[in-house]
């Protein structure tokens, strides 16, 4: 006979369930036999695609042209592009009156240089950002469904590459969801996820040898926020009011040392 849960279940352990019954669901499959089948079959189901499946990334001469041309797109697309050349050339026409007309042209050169040439695109952030959109399709959240951190540590322990630290925040508003194996920077990172209210968290987790990690920013409405801890460096991104995700962040640095199994 089909449990009556069976439905609910699956659509929890797809990341489309009710964050509020999440709590319930869980305590059903520690007494369903049925339903903790399905859960173990999709589980390994993830894990067998993220390990066996080919995973090729472009290299570095290719992801440079393919972000100055999105980045030259945009700009060339963007509703303040008319309000920025007349700024410029409002700002030739007074310096026509009080200097030379190269010393004019010099000023609008550089006004243009600095409101029209975006920063260069920072790899590890937009890796971050991708990792983070593909998560939020369905079935990519989450290899292992827990909000018990002794169920999600240990198994980053036989999956991933580090160990990193785990913890339910639930009482300070950061539920724990799960964990999943992703890719950043072209190596593998243990992803600890969490929700936010209505708001997915994820934060990668990865050996740190000691590299610049990026300045927290902000791409596409999502936060990023980057910092390291003993040998493991750290990502948090989410669509979360910044201060909500400095929040975690603070939470998990006063987390115990991580450790790292490389």
């Amino acid at each position: 006979m089909t449990c009556a849960e069976l439905l609910r279940t699956q659509a929890y352990l797809d990341g489309e369930g009710d964050p509020a019954t999440a709590p319930e669901v869980e305590r059903h499959l520690e007494s369903c036999a049925e339903c903790a089948s399905l859960r173990d079959t999709i589980g390994a189901t993830r894990t067998a695609l993220r390990q066996d499946a080919a995973y090729f990334r472009a290299d570095s001469a290719v992801r440079r042209r393919l972000s100055l041309a999105l980045d030259r797109e945009d700009t060339e697309n963007s509703p303040n592009r008319n309000w920025l050349t007349g700024i410029v050339a409002g700002t030739r026409q007074f310096w026509s009156g009080a200097a030379s007309g190269a010393f004019a042209a010099a000023i609008a050169a550089s006004l243009v240089f600095f409101l029209l040439v975006p920063p260069p695109p920072n790899q590890l952030v937009n890796d971050a950002l991708n990792a983070h959109l593909r998560s939020l399709m369905a079935s990519h959240l989450v290899d292992v469904v827990s909000s018990n951190h002794h169920t999600v540590k240990p198994w980053f322990a036989g999956h991933a590459d580090v160990s990193p630290p785990v913890a339910d925040f639930a009482r300070e508003g950061y539920q724990l969801v799960g964990g999943r194996v992703d890719y950043l920077d072209g190596h593998r990172a243990a992803v600890t996820v969490y929700r936010h209210g209505a708001h997915i968290i994820n934060v990668f987790a990865w050996t740190y040898h000691g590299e610049t990690l990026p300045n927290l920013t902000t791409r596409n409405g999502y936060h990023i926020v980057f910092w390291n801890s003993g040998n493991l460096a750290f990502c948090a991104i989410s669509d979360t009011a910044l201060d909500e995700l400095l929040v975690l962040t603070q939470l998990l640095k006063a987390t115990a040392t991580p450790d790292s199994r490389e």
